[in-house]
């Protein structure tokens, strides 16, 4: 095992320092390739996660603003949905930066949809408390949809 494997295994930052290093100076048969190209993977990787977790919480905040809002408005008069609001439109927000940050991600955007809404339906019937019987079986929100700042989906009535 050589110094830098060891160094990766030991002290992540420092293996990263080192890289860095490596590359400023041009020592490229120095480099821990194995390990480096484990990590680059790993980061396109993290990207696609931190897309499908925003989505997640996007959706499921969609699905209680279509399937909870009116009945809780209809409860206490002074409801306003102002906090899922605010959530809808913070997820939105971060989403366009990380797809403007990342565009190669927006090829990925229908697949991150599907992976994420199972997650996010139960994230939505944990916090509404509705059967699972209430909700679509599969994201019913187009892509244009979910990041368009003005489409809160209208409510559900059974």
């Amino acid at each position: 095992m050589n110094h830098l494997t060891t160094q990766y295994e030991q002290d992540f930052n420092a293996w990263i320092q080192q890289h860095i290093e490596l590359l400023k100076q041009g020592r490229f048969n120095e480099i821990d390739v194995e390990h480096l190209i484990e990590e680059l993977e790993d980061m396109g990787k993290s990207n696609l996660r931190e897309l499908e977790n925003r989505l997640i919480v996007l959706i499921a905040h969609l699905l209680k603003w279509q399937y909870q809002y009116q009945q809780l408005q209809n409860q206490w008069k002074t409801f306003t949905g102002g906090s899922w609001r605010g959530t809808i439109t913070e997820q939105r927000t971060k989403i366009a930066k990380l797809l403007k940050q990342n565009p190669s991600l927006k090829k990925e955007t229908q697949n991150a949809i599907s992976a994420a809404y199972p997650d996010a339906l139960k994230v939505a019937i944990s916090e509404t408390g509705l059967p699972r019987s209430v909700f679509p079986e599969h994201c019913l929100y187009t892509i244009e949809q979910l990041f368009d700042e003005d489409f809160y989906p209208e409510a559900y009535s059974a």
